[in-house]
């Protein structure tokens, strides 16, 4: 058996991937790995064969973008009451990397250096990316039971 990193869209159909969050009507709901910006996110697809927005079929792709903003909804609620230098969350699907249908859910601060709060994520030092204090750990089990909760509240509240 692989790793759960290995197959991220698989292992969360199999419940093999700890990141889940909560699954959505098209997407899993995750907590990112790195959290040097607390709150981040994404949501992937429940298709394993989905490589980008487009393999979807244009209802399944109204459904992942509506979980998509949900996730993001979710995300502005929890980080700005938890932090009061929260900005706004920026939303993207690139797919460069992962061979799997993905959209991140960065939250952004005021807290950011000067050079980067307006500038796209990916422009944050490689060091940031693999900080130990800011992996994913049990030190983000608060923020993770916050987001699960806010996540299902917004799914009652929709339904």
């Amino acid at each position: 058996m692989t790793g759960w990193r290995d197959d991220r869209v698989s292992a969360a159909l199999e419940g093999r991937n700890p990141t889940v969050l909560a699954q959505l009507e098209a997407s899993f709901a995750v907590i990112g790995d790195v959290q040097f910006l607390p709150g981040y996110s994404l949501a992937l697809t429940r298709d394993p064969g989905a490589d980008r927005l487009s393999d979807l079929p244009r209802a399944e792709r109204l459904r992942y973008l509506a979980d998509v903003d949900l996730l993001a909804l979710a995300v502005e609620n929890v980080c700005s009451a938890q932090d009061p230098a929260f900005r706004r969350v920026n939303i993207e699907i690139l797919g460069n990397t992962d061979p799997f249908l993905h959209a991140h859910i960065w939250p952004r601060y005021d807290w950011e250096p000067p050079g980067l709060v307006t500038r796209p994520v990916w422009l944050h030092p490689p060091e940031r990316w693999r900080e130990p204090e800011t992996a994913l750990g049990p030190r983000h089990d608060g923020l993770r039971a916050e987001l699960a909760a806010e996540i299902s509240r917004l799914c009652d509240e929709a339904a």
